[in-house]
Formats: structure tokens, sequence, C-alpha cells
């Protein structure tokens, strides 16, 4: 468990990606699928779901999960705002949400940074007046760090969401560091690179010591790695196998 810095809330530190996982349609089998990825990450305690306008259907696919499995008490729901036209940015939270079927989002984010200064002036109000819970910024694969530094040091930012793994290990430098200075809470994506990570590593040996930190695969390995990081609150891997 992590705490979030601005309220001291606990969140599991494994949280769910939806990010092509869930994109499957209308597809019955696979929607059933994903909700049973969905059951067994609730079962072992998980809480954070994130998603994305830009995720294709995982949108109405998190919905049609959620009111299966009876709308679970523990969901933290991440969502995202991503539209190029400022003034879409309220219709298209308000559409995301009724895609849910929640009453609100636990946190918003200006997904990598589109129309960035607009959407944050909304997703300060809609805290302010209690509609999210949480406002944050994201980026993927190294983009726009400077930018992204800059929009942290300048806004009083609940959660930022970004890339770290064992290769993609830029965030070290200055955004690690200045989360946990502006106590923002950090969520990690692409932890594996979209599977590129675990593909390349199997059939590798791990080294003797990772049973010595309770890792058994490679991919618990890397994302042991990834959450040993003192800044890092959450790492959102993604699957469709209940097993992983």
């Amino acid at each position: 468990m992590r705490a979030v810095p601005s309220s001291g809330e606990m969140l599991p530190a494994v949280g769910l990606g939806t990010w092509i996982t869930f994109n499957v349609g209308d597809d019955p089998v696979l929607r059933d699928e994903c909700a049973e990825v969905m059951a067994a990450f609730f079962a072992a305690g998980g809480r954070m779901i994130d998603s994305s306008p830009m995720y294709g259907s995982s949108q109405p696919v998190i919905g049609y999960g959620l009111e299966k499995l009876g709308r679970p008490e523990a969901l933290f729901s991440a969502e995202k705002v991503w539209t190029s036209s400022a003034a879409d940015g309220p219709a298209q939270i308000e559409q995301s949400r009724r895609l849910w079927g929640v009453p609100r989002f636990d946190l918003v984010q200006v997904h990598n940074l589109v129309a960035w200064e607009t959407h944050l002036e909304t997703l300060f109000a809609k805290k302010a007046d209690g509609r999210i819970r949480y406002v944050g910024i994201t980026t993927s694969e190294g983009r726009r760090h400077d930018l992204f530094e800059q929009i942290m040091r300048a806004h009083p930012l609940d959660f930022v969401q970004l890339t770290y793994n064992i290769v993609d290990r830029e965030a070290e430098e200055r955004l690690l560091p200045l989360a946990a200075e502006r106590g923002m809470a950090v969520i990690v994506n692409r932890p594996f690179r979209q599977g590129e990570l675990t593909r390349q590593l199997e059939g590798e040996t791990l080294p003797d010591w990772a049973a010595e930190i309770g890792a058994g695969t490679w991919a618990q390995f890397i994302l042991k790695f990834i959450l040993s990081h003192p800044s890092v609150t959450v790492a959102i891997p993604a699957t469709t196998r209940v097993e992983h």
C-alpha cells in the first residue's frame, strides 16, 4: 500500500491499465474475459483502474465489467481528458463517466498534455466543486519531460503519470525527485513496454537473489524494481489474462 501525498489515502501499489487490452469492441467473449480480469484484480485487493477516451472501446468494457461485478466499492477510477478542443473537455469527461457508470471519477488526468492549460482549469474547478477528487497530468515513452516538469512546478497536482521501468529510467533524473518534493503521487505506465520486456527476457534465468525479494518471474522482478523507487505510488500493468 502507498499513500497519496496530497490526502494520505492509501492505494495498493499495483493497479490495472486498459490500453489495448480492453479495446475489444462488442465481442461478448472478450468482454467477459476482461470482466474476469477485473474480478481477479478486485479479489486480490486491487483498486485503481486507469483508462482514456483514446483507448477505443476500453471505457464501455470497463463499464460492462463493473456492472457485471456489482460495482465494487473498492474501485479507484482513474480517467483522462483527451481532446484538442478545450471547450469539449467537460462534455468528454461526462461521456466517459457515463460509459464507466460511476457517480464521479476519483482522478481525471490531462492525457499527454493535450490542451493542458484549459483542461487543468476545468479539472481544478471540478475538484473544488467535489465532482472529481484528484487532478493529474500524463505523459508516456519519455515525451515532453521538460514541459511536464514545468507544469509540475507551477500547479498543485495530486498525481502525475509517466513511463518508468528497468530500461526507461529518464524519470529518475528530475521528475521522480520533483514529485516527492512537490507531494505528488506517481502512476507508472508501460512497466513492461507493452510486453516487450517480458518477451525479451523469456528464457533468461532470473538472478539467484531474485527469490530474496520475492520475485519468481521477470514480470514480478520488473514491478518490484519500479515500486522500489520511493516516489512511485502505483504501477499500472495491463493484461487480458487472469493468471497474470
